[in-house]
């Protein structure tokens, strides 16, 4: 008999070997307000139809886990896929980027044509029907060589490039009655599991919309997202024009000798649209109307610090004399920041800057005046006038960047037409392949692993367990004004994934596999196994990526 410990309920309870999860559910008794999807064993996510042969600890998720919202997403792809097949065959299916709250995809018919606004319609009510069915996931695992047999078989070449270039003996693969198909990661048991969902013409595809993590009886608030939409479809186009839209691809292409090729047209992808960027600020600037303060943000880990100093040597290739600074340097004093609910300081809490006097000094400057400007001293805590004075002269432009360089209350008495905004995203466009994007977030956690690790800031435990209250900042007070910027720049790599593998695997190596941070580490060295990795010896001082990974020019 084996001992199953419950995380839920802190209870052991006696198994046979070789239940399944499924099964051994109804035996704990815990509060379940949501229907549970999912669940993590000895810290690793599996699905509900894993069978258990020695003793484990096993936890029970709901969608409010990030790793069951992903086991339940992805059973929600295989849905769609399913439903198309069965109106549409031979129909094509790209699961593209996550957008307004859901998941943005494209199906075209055998003929190339997209799925019109009746087509969408049918499409939802063929999915319903499979629903109500609860028709079974099965789980099939089989030789690397018979799977890529299988998978060319059936047309899917995305993702035999995958698995040609995946190194692996085995793999596994999942069916839906008469569907087969690849998915990176566990699916709930069967589609009765797939309750709240909807899909409706976005664009010129669809928009799959998904469960409210905070309340997963109801969908995800839809948020328009035009400006992102257009990011991430200029990414999308370039990895068209190049060949590159998935893994695969750039697996093959890396193989076949083409890495410092693809580097340095990543580059220059990045410093054309740097240069784009400073151009059109220096127009602004010239103008009836002029710009004088360009104002930087982004989420954590998007790149800022590297992106004001390149459009900064871009600004003064056009003529213009750029002066930057953080708003860090406006921090209140440590014993004045704000509070999470667990006694923590709220680090990226709008009131953690002293925004009355920042925004006093930003129209001293605006208004010709010499001002001195603080440094926060990080070690004490505190901030400190050292005798750094600003002054902007003819020719002159301010560069402010922050967190909350973009909220409006920060410079609402600075006149608009004086502005220029600018939001550093991080979309990662490259798929896994065309049922299995890449979540975005993983692209900054990867970055803020490895830099913090190596600064000697946070171990890779700490920065995953801060990461859930990072993002959630972020969704306060960052992203609800990206939408208000006048310029997006997307600071994913073409590479990144691949340079990346060779600094983070030895480093999410160190999470210890008793802790709940062991899940994420699993997942994410799981993941970056996918690619095939990169030295970064081709990785010039100035790109974005040598700001995490080491060796800035701008540090």
């Amino acid at each position: 008999m084996l001992q199953i410990y419950c995380v839920n309920n802190h209870t052991t309870k006696e198994f046979k070997e070789g239940m399944t999860l499924l099964e051994m559910l109804p035996e704990f008794e815990f509060d379940r307000p949501y229907p549970i999807v999912s669940a993590k064993v000895n810290n690793v996510s599996q699905g509900l139809k894993f069978r258990v042969y020695n003793s484990r600890d096993v936890e029970f998720l709901d969608v409010r886990d990030h790793t069951a919202l992903l086991v339940y997403f992805r059973s929600l792809c295989f849905l769609l896929y399913k439903a198309a097949l069965d109106l549409f065959p031979g129909c094509k299916l790209n699961m593209e980027h996550p957008i307004s709250k859901g998941l943005f995809c494209r199906i075209r018919k055998n003929d190339g044509e997209l799925l019109t606004a009746n087509d969408i319609a049918s499409l939802r009510v063929r999915m319903r029907v499979i629903v109500a069915d609860d028709i079974q996931f099965h789980r099939h695992e089989a030789r690397i060589d018979d799977a890529i047999r299988m998978f060319s078989e059936l047309g899917l070449d995305d993702k035999v490039k995958l698995l040609e270039t995946s190194g692996k003996a085995y793999t596994d693969y999942y069916t839906l009655d008469n569907a087969t198909d690849y998915f990176y990661g566990r699916l709930v048991p069967s589609t009765g599991y797939l309750k709240i969902w909807d899909i409706e013409a976005y664009c010129d595809g669809i928009l799959m919309r998904i469960p409210d993590r905070d309340d997963p009886n109801r969908l995800a608030e839809l948020k328009d997202q035009p400006k992102t939409f257009e990011v991430f479809s200029e990414s999308l186009k370039w990895n068209d024009i190049m060949g590159l839209s998935t893994v695969g691809d750039v697996n093959h292409a890396i193989q076949n000798g083409m890495a410092r090729e693809l580097v340095q047209v990543a580059e220059a992808l990045q410093e054309k649209k740097i240069v784009q960027i400073a151009e059109e600020i220096d127009r602004r600037y010239h103008s009836e109307t002029p710009v004088r303060l360009v104002l930087i943000t982004g989420p954590s880990s998007s790149g800022k610090t590297t992106f004001c100093s390149r459009v900064s040597i871009q600004l003064k290739a056009c003529g213009l004399k750029p002066i930057s600074f953080s708003t860090d340097d406006y921090f209140v004093n440590r014993e004045d920041t704000p509070k999470l609910p667990d006694g923590t300081y709220d680090f990226d809490n709008f009131e953690t800057v002293d925004h009355a006097a920042l925004e006093r000094d930003l129209i001293a400057l605006l208004d010709g005046e010499e001002i001195e400007v603080p440094e926060y001293n990080f070690v004490t805590g505190m901030r400190e006038y050292n005798g750094k004075r600003l002054q902007l002269k003819e020719g002159s432009v301010l560069l402010l960047e922050g967190i909350h360089a973009l909220n409006p209350m920060l410079t609402e008495q600075i006149p608009e037409s004086t502005k220029f905004r600018i939001f550093i995203s991080t979309l990662t466009s490259t798929a896994l392949d065309d049922h299995n994007m890449i979540p975005t977030d993983d692209n900054r956690l990867l970055r803020r692993i490895v830099r913090d690790y190596n600064k000697g800031a946070f171990t890779a435990r700490q920065t995953i367990s801060q990461w859930p209250s990072v993002c959630a900042a972020e969704e306060k007070w960052i992203n609800p004004y990206q939408e208000n910027a006048d310029v997006m720049f997307n600071s994913a790599y073409l590479l990144e994934f691949a340079v990346m593998r060779n600094h983070a695997e030895s480093i999410l190596a160190t999470v210890p596999n008793n802790c709940p941070e062991y899940t994420e580490a699993h997942r994410l060295r799981r993941f970056l196994n996918y690619f095939t990795p990169v030295s970064d010896k081709e990785i010039p001082a100035t790109s974005m990526l040598r700001q995490f990974i080491g060796g800035s020019s701008f540090m």
